[in-house]
């Protein structure tokens, strides 16, 4: 395995959203940008079933869970040496799993986190925050309709983990045109 330039992570594993699969243009501009760190890319049961319609979220946490495993034996990689995270959905689940008690990785990378559903600011997902013990790193659109620059800074502060929250100003959740930004973001994040 050849060294990692990165001080945060020896490998990351990333997730796509429930829209998308392992090879979402962002997803893939993270991993070409991050060489030779080793990143993988994981699909949901469900993308590779051929459904559109995600599992509920214990399933998406148990793959992402699978795949944290497959990674850490098959490249002998501590899960602690191990970054994961993902856009929108995928990197929900990857909070999730992160804020398990067994469970320990490096940190988290969460592109457009998906705060609250749109227009429906009162049903937050974000009840396992407090659990989330590792740096953080969150990149979103301003425009998002997942959750306001404000609505972040009131939730984020529940996490006990460093938090650093990078805004694309004007982007949407779909960050159309930013994956040269998010690339500079995650490689500067993980150098720290």
């Amino acid at each position: 395995m050849p060294a990692a330039r990165y001080s945060r992570a020896d490998a990351l594993l990333l997730t796509p959203g429930a829209g998308s699969n392992r090879d979402h243009a962002t997803l893939v501009a993270i991993e070409e940008g991050m060489a030779p760190t080793p990143v993988f890319r994981i699909d949901f049961p469900y993308r590779i079933a051929g459904r559109k319609a995600p599992d509920r979220a214990p399933v998406l946490v148990d793959a992402i869970r699978h795949g944290l495993e497959q990674v850490t034996v098959a490249n002998a990689i501590p899960p602690e040496r191990v970054v994961m995270g993902g856009r929108s959905m995928g990197g929900r689940m990857c909070s999730m799993l992160a804020a398990e008690a067994d469970v320990t990785v490096a940190g988290l990378i969460l592109i457009s986190y998906p705060l609250h559903p749109p227009g429906k600011p009162e049903r937050l997902r974000v009840e396992h925050f407090a659990a989330m013990d590792v740096p953080v790193l969150f990149i979103s659109g301003t425009r998002g309709p997942f959750g306001t620059p404000e609505e972040f800074e009131r939730e984020v502060v529940a996490i006990p983990g460093p938090v650093e929250v990078v805004w694309i100003d004007g982007g949407r959740h779909d960050l159309k045109g930013a994956d040269d930004r998010i690339v500079g973001t995650v490689a500067a994040w993980l150098s720290r």
